[in-house]
Order: structure tokens, then sequence, then C-alpha cells
């Protein structure tokens, strides 16, 4: 079991699951993440008459299954596979082997430095409520260093330990984006608004799922490079930064932005 799982999944969950032995009525399997079994019934293996259950899976296979039902006091879980689009399947996997690959590196770094499960669980769990995953924390460590951590909550030591094993081990990719903002004021408090400004641009670009570097080109001029995990998000950050920027800077003087 993972290092931030509940004993049992939840109705509706997409879990992943290796097929132990197949039935005439269906395939047994082992949910990975919860070491639990279920049970996958020909029902629900496809949306169209299903003559040969082997066609669709077969031992060994992992694959990604929908939890239909759960009775703890009898141990039984019964899944699904038709209700699982070609998509979630994709990103549900992806998100399992990331998650896999966290763990081994918290692993690693508790390891290093001698402590046990319930100082990595309290780690782990620290990670998942700041960002969402254990990977997440662990590529926004690889980005930030141990500053990332920190702010989770982690530990001095372990987060060094953590953001060194994740500089090493993760590869950030992203997208860079650019423009330059043009702030032009007749106002006294000109400067001090400009600041204002640039420092709200960093708390959309976060709230985004982005990053903003902000730098003077001389006044009053000043580049704004927006980075993001893809195009998509990156163009989405920019968008709401500039618009925001233009709604701080009302009523001081002109405005203008241009795409780079």
């Amino acid at each position: 079991m993972g290092l931030e799982r509940p004993e049992w999944p939840e109705v509706g969950e997409l879990v992943v699951a290796t097929v132990q032995r197949i039935e005439r009525y269906g395939a047994y399997v082992r949910l990975d993440e919860y070491d639990k079994e279920g049970l996958l019934h020909i029902s629900e293996i496809s949306s169209t008459w299903v003559r040969n259950i082997r066609n669709h899976v077969r031992e060994r296979q992992k694959t990604v299954l929908q939890v239909l039902r759960v009775d703890t006091s009898r141990g039984h879980v019964d899944l699904s596979l038709r209700r699982v689009s070609r998509d979630e399947r994709r990103k549900k996997m992806e998100d399992w082997k990331k998650n896999r690959r966290a763990e081994t590196l918290l692993r690693e770094a508790a390891k290093d430095l001698k402590v046990g499960d319930e100082i990595l669980r309290e780690a782990s769990s620290k990670l998942v409520d700041k960002y969402g995953g254990l990977y997440a924390g662990m590529e926004a460590a690889a980005k930030r260093g141990a500053e990332a951590l920190t702010d989770a909550g982690v530990s001095g030591e372990m987060a060094e330990a953590l953001a060194e094993i994740a500089r090493d081990k993760i590869v950030v990719k992203g997208v860079t984006i650019q423009g330059v903002l043009e702030l032009t004021s007749m106002d006294p408090r000109g400067v001090e608004v400009i600041k204002g400004t640039l420092l709200e641009a960093e708390k959309v670009a976060e709230e985004n799922e982005a990053e903003v570097t902000l730098y003077t080109l001389g006044a009053p001029k000043y580049r704004i490079e927006v980075t993001a995990d893809d195009y998509r998000k990156a163009e989405a950050a920019l968008e709401r930064i500039v618009e925001s920027a233009k709604a701080s800077w009302e009523g001081h003087g002109a405005f203008s932005f241009a795409r780079e």
C-alpha cells in the first residue's frame, strides 16, 4: 500500500489493478494501491457482448478499473472496466507511475536520514495536502528547492534531503512564454503602484499553476516571463496576469502589453 492511502478505495474511484486469475464469470484482480482483492464481473468488462473474457483481460495484466461497490465487512470490492474511458485509463496509469516514483524517492531520503515510517508518512501527508500529490510535491522541490517543501511543513533536514534527490532524479518539463508590459504614470506614488502591480502578478501566477519572472527593461517597460507545464496553462496564466495587472493599474496612467 502507498504512503498516503486509506485502507479501502472509495466508490467511483479509479484504481490500478493486476489481473490474478480468470474465471468464466469474471476476473479476480489485486488492487495495487490498496493490496486488496477485487472482482471484475464479466458484465462490467465491455459494453458489448463478451464471448471470451481472455480477449479483453489476461493474467498479470495491469489495467485501470472503476470501483463500483465496497463491502468492508466481507472484504469485497466490485469493479468495472467498461466504465473507464481511454483518456481516464491513460491519465490514471501515468499518475500511478509518477506517484510510485515519488514514493521511491521519499523512501530513499528516509533511508539516507535513517528515519522511520512515521516520519515518512508525515512528510508524505504534508506534500499531498499542499500539492495534491506526492509527485507534484517532488516536482515543486525540483523547481524551487527545499523552500517548496518547508512551505508544506516538511522539516528542514528532510526537506533538504528530498530537494537534493528531486533535483537529481526528476526532470522538470515546462514551457516559457513572455511579453512586455509598459506602465506609464505621472502619479507621485507611481513606483510603489508599479511594485504592487508586479507583486500581484506573482500571486496570480501561483494561483494558475505557473511561475512568473519580472524584470525591468528600463522604465516604463517590464518583461514578464511565464513558465508552466504546457502552453495551454502558460497562455491561460499569462492572460490572467495581464488582466490583473491592467485592473490594478487602472486610474494610474497608461497601460499596454505586447507579446514577444
